[in-house]
C-alpha cells in the first residue's frame, strides 16, 4: 500500500518540506535506506546518513538544519521518534488480522475462547483457560492451565505462559517470551 508524503504529514500534523506527492510503501533504517521507503531521523549522530541515504521521505524534528543539499522530502514534526512510532503502530493496526482456529492446535474443552480470535499451528491452550475477544495466538504458543488472557492481545510464536498467570488487555508478547517462570533469583546452597 502506498502513502503520500501529504497524507503522512497530515496524520502527524507536520509539514512538508519537497515534493508532498512522493509515495512510499516500506520503512527503512536511514543508514539502509530505499527509494519508496520511509526513514527518521532523530538523533544528531545518525545525521551523517541523511545525506547519502536513498528513502524517498524522512520524518525530521521541526528544528533539524540540514548540513547539505538533500533531494528527498522531509516531514517536520514536533518530535520524530514519537512521530515514527506513531507511524508503525498506525501500520499494525490495519495489517490483516488473523482468524480461525487450526486444527492442528491442541484447545482444552474446558478453555473459553472468546470472539473473533486466531490460534495458530501446534499452539496449546490447557484447562481453564480464558482468552478475551480478538486474541491472536501464533503457532508453537503454550499457554498453561488456569491463564486469563485479555482482548486484543498478541501472542506471536513460540511464546510460553506458564500456569495460573494473568496476561491484560490489549498486550503483545513477541517470540520466545517466557511468562511465569521462576524470577526471584539464584540461591546458591539452598
Amino acid at each position: 500500500m502506498n502513502f503520500k508524503a501529504s497524507v503522512i504529514a497530515e496524520f502527524l500534523k507536520g509539514s512538508v518540506e519537497g515534493n508532498p506527492d512522493v509515495e512510499v510503501n516500506d520503512v527503512s533504517k536511514i543508514e539502509e535506506g530505499r527509494k519508496g521507503t520511509l526513514s527518521f531521523l532523530a538523533n544528531p549522530k545518525y545525521e551523517k546518513y541523511i545525506y547519502n541515504s536513498d528513502s524517498s521521505i524522512f520524518i525530521v524534528n521541526r528544528d533539524f538544519k540540514p548540513k547539505n543539499k538533500l533531494d528527498a522530502t522531509l516531514i517536520r514534526v514536533d518530535n520524530a521518534y514519537e512521530s515514527f512510532a506513531a507511524l508503525l503502530a498506525l501500520y499494525e493496526q490495519n495489517k490483516p488480522r488473523k482468524k480461525g482456529l487450526s486444527n492442528q492446535s491442541a484447545i482444552d474443552p474446558s478453555a473459553k475462547l472468546g470472539e473473533n480470535i486466531y490460534v495458530g499451528e501446534f499452539a496449546v491452550i490447557s484447562s481453564g483457560v480464558s482468552l478475551g475477544n480478538n486474541v491472536m495466538i501464533y503457532p508453537h504458543v503454550y499457554i498453561g492451565d488456569n491463564v486469563s488472557i485479555g482482548d486484543n492481545t498478541i501472542l506471536y510464536p513460540g511464546v510460553k505462559i506458564y500456569h495460573d498467570c494473568r496476561i491484560g488487555k490489549d498486550c503483545v508478547l513477541h517470540a520466545g517470551v517466557v511468562i511465569g517462570a521462576d524470577g526471584f533469583g539464584f540461591a546458591p546452597n539452598q
